[in-house]
């Protein structure tokens, strides 16, 4: 069933004009005339009506296709953007007015998508602009790849490579060339490039019901950018699957669209068409690149990937593939003030990747084992028992720590805490240096980065790390040294997760223990007095959650009557 497609704007008779005047608000190189509603012309500021010494170069057509064709006016690219209602071509007198406003002695060139009305509304304005003394050239844009070739005059489709037509021609009249050379090279760009879009979901006009044709498990291949269907609906298919069919398609070596054979240097170019999230086509790009290298053994110069040319909402993509050369590729990394022109493409390419770094002091590697086990000093004794009593600890009350966490959090506390413990117990046998307590500890944080994950795993790695560099600037370790690195790693959780005492997290089991075993070792008790205390005093802070109103992580979104009576789960866990 068909429903209102929801939009923010004030009234579909106004989106075209309010996205105008929004356009040149944000952008104070570009103004607009003052024709509304009829003539809506975005152009240059910085060019004078009848005084501009370079070619002018202007296109436009039907809007919706945001930021095409408006967006991509500026120094280095169009001079001028001419706009249409939505999909609808613009009218001649539109046209003649963007002409009549930008262009000087040196002419002024129309690059057009192939599209019935904008050939026959711009040709016009063309020939009306000669009549009145204006030097004149038009180029047609016919970039689609989806269907075969044609075999009466309407010819291939004007797509997203019209994008890189303007950017070729915008860039050669802005290097000074005359309106021929500027349309030769524009004609030139035109004749090398082929695109071909996939689909999703079909676009909703302002004010229009949104259209049913595709079902929930369909794509559509081959269509146009106008909401017009497709060659063909098929089954929803991986992306690399619809990347392959694409390139295919576009390379055909039957319908010879291209000039694009093995040895080929090309600029790829990845469009989303309006609703497509830019990690897909990031998803996308991944996998056309590699194809197009060792598939068709065609070198990839550039990658341009965003939404450049849309379809208003349409969930899909387009890519669009053009031979390139010394000339092309000079021209595509020219300088342009455009606003949407996507900018850091230009330049050779570097490795994709390259290796991670190794730290300075390395902790010990998942596949170095100690080849036999070394003879333990009474506190090497000392730190294996601790360490093994709190990861059994842990182990214990796994069922308890997810009772409670799923009544106050998402209910996995215990889970993870456990497999930072299991994981811990085995990674101690193998790999933990136990007679070098700091380095220990930092094995620790090593072990629960890598298996629990989230905000525990990493406030957990953090306190093991303040730890280590607290511990490793001693050449003795006593029980001084390690009330310091627990005031270390508390002021670490502290300043790096932003809570504090009270806030109803595992520091208010943390912060009494610290401050506890600190006073205790001041007063002179014994170290093993003084740690029973600290552990007491962690587990009656852990205790005092359950009166405590979350300020911080999950609970801090529930509310407060559904956390009260029940300790907070971080905080139970520090303390066992």
């Amino acid at each position: 069933m068909a429903l209102q497609g929801k939009k923010l704007i004030n009234s579909p008779s106004d989106v075209v004009t309010q996205f105008i005047e929004g356009l040149v608000e944000t952008y104070p190189g570009l103004q607009y005339l003052d024709g509304f509603p009829q003539i809506k012309v975005v152009l240059r500021a910085d060019v004078a009506r009848g005084a501009y010494d370079k070619v002018a170069v202007i296109s436009g057509g039907g809007s919706g296709h945001e930021p095409t064709h408006a967006g991509f006016v500026g120094p280095g690219m169009l001079t001028a953007a001419v706009s249409g209602d939505v999909f609808t071509s613009p009218p001649v007198d539109s046209i003649l007015a963007a002409i009549r406003a930008v262009t000087g002695p040196m002419g002024c060139l129309l690059i057009v998508k192939n599209y019935t009305g904008d050939r026959l509304n711009f040709g016009l304005a063309a020939e009306q602009a000669k009549s009145e003394g204006y030097k004149m050239e038009m180029v047609i844009v016919g970039d689609d790849c989806a269907l075969p070739p044609p075999r009466g005059i309407t010819g291939r489709r004007g797509l997203a490579g019209t994008i890189l037509v303007h950017k070729v021609a915008g860039a050669a009249a802005d290097a000074g060339l005359s309106l021929a050379e500027v349309a030769a090279e524009a004609k030139h760009a035109s004749e090398v490039v082929g695109t071909m879009g996939i689909a999703l979901s079909v676009c909703t006009l302002p004010g229009q019901v949104t259209s049913d044709r595709l079902g929930p498990e369909q794509m559509e291949l081959g269509l146009g950018i106008h909401g017009e269907p497709g060659v063909a609906v098929v089954e929803l298919q991986p992306v690399d699957v619809v990347v392959e069919h694409a390139l295919k398609q576009i390379l055909s070596q039957e319908t010879q669209y291209l000039p694009i054979t093995r040895g080929s240097n090309v600029v790829l170019l990845i469009n989303g068409l309006g609703a497509t999230p830019i990690m897909e086509l990031m998803i996308a790009a991944r996998k056309a690149v590699p194809e197009l290298q060792l598939e068709y053994g065609i070198a990839v110069d550039r990658v341009y990937t965003g939404s450049l040319m849309t379809s208003l909402d349409m969930a899909g993509f387009s890519i669009t593939i053009m031979r390139s050369d010394g000339n092309i590729l000079q021209r595509l990394d020219a300088p342009t003030k455009a606003p949407a022109w996507p900018v850091g493409c230009e330049g050779n390419r570097p490795p994709a990747k390259i290796p991670v770094p190794v730290p300075l002091s390395p902790s010990v590697k998942d596949d170095e084992i100690l080849v036999e086990p070394l003879e333990l000093s009474k506190q090497g004794c000392i730190l294996e028992f601790a360490i093994e009593a709190g990861a059994k600890e842990i182990i214990n009350i796994k069922d308890s720590l997810n009772e409670w966490d799923s009544k106050v959090g998402d209910g996995d506390c215990g889970t993870t805490m456990y497999r930072g413990a299991t994981a811990i117990l085995e990674d101690m046998k193998k790999r933990y240096p136990m007679n070098d307590a700091a380095g220990t500890i930092n094995e620790i944080g090593a072990t629960v980065q890598k298996v629990m994950g989230g905000t525990s795993g990493i406030l957990y790695d953090i306190l093991c790390k303040a730890a280590y560099a607290s511990l490793k600037q001693s050449t003795s370790i006593g029980a001084n040294e390690w009330a310091d690195a627990l005031e270390a790693s508390v002021g670490a959780v502290s300043k790096y997760g932003g809570a504090s005492a009270g806030y109803r997290t595992m520091l208010d089991a943390l912060i009494p223990a610290s401050t506890v075993l600190k006073q205790s070792l001041k007063a002179g008790d014994d170290p093993v007095t003084a740690f029973i205390a600290s552990s007491e005093a962690a587990s009656a802070g852990a205790e005092s959650t359950k009166q405590m109103q979350a300020k911080a992580g999950r609970s801090s979104y529930i509310a407060p009557d559904l956390v009260a009576s029940i300790p907070d789960p971080g905080a139970m866990a520090a303390a066992a």
